[in-house]
């Protein structure tokens, strides 16, 4: 509906020249009046206009069934203003304005002024109207929000304990001491904790990329030798996909740290990703390259940290995972196939 349509004006006066009067005064000071020939034509268009003149003896001798139920059935923010033409003398029709509800009466013949006064009333009351069902409508829009954000909140909470009660049970089944355990889970609980800080950032919604690698990677690089290279495009993901993902990053930082590029002084990290576009969904292809740290061979046995690059991102992201134990570096390669709705909108 436009601005004008929103300022327009029905007369309905099937008799006499009460219609091309009124228009035309109208016409005069600006307002859009449109003279309607039928009481079917003026309940056609009230919900393009703003106000109706009729004249009684429209009402009177009309089928008043169709407007009577047009004029109940407005949404609880709409009360329509009427300007019913009466007769000079005459006592008003009780079950005509009982009918129109918001109804100004104006006596014949009446002054070019009252008219015009009394439509710039009734415009500026539907103003209020409209303004009324704008704010009806964001509280909705907010309402429904609110909603699914405690439906997101409480989804996110128990599958973050779900986490939590994993890595408890992986960090002590791989660790061999009290303090081996406690500085192991707890830094695992940091990292869990930073991609929360980036998803609630954004309503529980996404994390960007490129911040989940800076949270684990930053404290790390040289500014004089660049140890930590990230390349790749904007890329925000899901909270099904941050938190894990989130979490193999950390166990790649904390394995090249311990055993990699990262543990001496001169090792380096190149981290590049890119977006496919495969038909109606994309997939989000990360390489990890660890150069110039000691020799690296094949262990001998799977760690947490494997394991968990393993079986979270292929379970819970169908991610393609594949770790590569080259003398030069370890090389880890992984294709996660991206979410792209949101549950919650964005304001």
């Amino acid at each position: 509906m436009t601005q004008a349509d929103d300022m327009s004006v029905l007369i309905l006066a099937p008799h006499g020249r009460d219609g091309t009067v009124a228009a035309a005064i109208l016409s005069e000071v600006g307002i859009k009046a449109t003279i309607c020939p039928s009481p079917e034509a003026l309940v056609a268009a009230l919900d393009r206009s703003a106000c109706a003149v009729i004249t009684e003896e429209a009402l009177l001798n009309a089928d008043r069934r169709e407007l009577a139920d047009w004029i109940n059935l407005q949404p609880p923010w709409s009360d329509m203003p009427f300007i019913l033409l009466t007769h000079r003398g005459g006592s008003p029709v009780e079950h005509l304005t009982q009918m129109l509800g918001n109804v100004t009466m104006l006596e014949r013949p009446f002054h070019p002024a009252v008219l015009v006064n009394a439509v710039r009333s009734a415009l500026r009351a539907r103003q209020r109207q409209k303004e009324v069902e704008v704010h009806l409508q964001e509280r909705q829009r907010t309402h429904e929000r609110q909603a699914l954000l405690i439906r997101e909140l409480h989804h996110r909470v128990k599958n973050t304990l779900a986490t939590v009660q994993g890595l408890l049970g992986a960090t002590a089944r791989s660790t061999h001491s009290v303090e081996e355990f406690y500085n192991s889970f707890a830094d695992r609980i940091v990292s869990l904790s930073n991609t929360h800080n980036l998803l609630t950032e954004d309503y529980w919604q996404t994390a960007p990329l490129i911040e989940m690698f800076k949270n684990e990677l930053s404290h790390y690089d040289d500014g004089a030798q660049r140890r930590i290279t990230l390349d790749g495009p904007p890329v925000e993901l899901s909270a099904d996909l941050a938190v894990p993902v989130g979490m193999a990053v950390h166990e790649l930082t904390t394995n090249a740290a311990k055993h990699g590029a990262l543990s001496v002084p001169g090792g380096q990290i190149a981290v590049v990703w890119r977006v496919q576009e495969l038909g109606p969904g994309r997939r989000l292809d990360i390489d990890w390259i660890e150069r110039g740290g000691p020799l690296v061979g094949q262990p001998n046995r799977k760690g947490f940290g494997s394991t968990l690059l393993h079986r979270v991102l292929t379970h819970q992201c169908r991610a393609a995972i594949n770790i590569v134990y080259e003398p030069k570096g370890l090389a880890c390669h992984m294709e996660i196939p991206l979410v792209e709705e949101r549950l919650v909108p964005e304001y």
